[in-house]
């Protein structure tokens, strides 16, 4: 079973920078497509970026210009860099893995992470 695990959230300032990590193992990493999502309690959960199997990238409108995605496909990891954090960033951050086509819908997606803490305060 691929497991993915996330990292590197916690507690900033709005204007702060954070960097969010996911580690990937059992999958061959290189054919997926690997997804941030966000969600808050009660709230859907909300797409961020992605970074398809070939370096493509694409984002939510509200994470243009302020986020961008790697990987190092030797490393099987993927991060999340996030610039200039609103305190509307506040959620829980979560990673997922989607065979081949990158995609914004979370139902896409085929393994998931336990999520990291993201609070941005004003």
């Amino acid at each position: 079973q691929a497991r993915l695990v996330e990292s590197g959230g916690g507690l900033v300032q709005a204007g702060d920078s954070l960097r969010l990590s996911c580690a990937a193992s059992n999958l061959i990493f290189s054919s997926y497509s690997m997804g941030w999502f966000r969600q808050n309690p009660g709230k859907e959960r909300e797409f961020v970026g992605f970074i398809s199997w070939n370096g493509g990238t694409s984002f939510a409108d509200s994470a243009k210009g302020r986020f961008s995605i790697s990987r190092d496909n030797d490393k099987n990891t993927v991060d999340l860099q996030m610039n200039a954090l609103k305190p509307e960033d506040t959620a829980v951050y979560y990673c997922a893995a989607k065979y081949f086509r990158g995609s914004q819908n979370p139902d896409e997606y085929d393994y998931w992470g336990q999520g990291t803490q993201v609070t941005v305060s004003s």
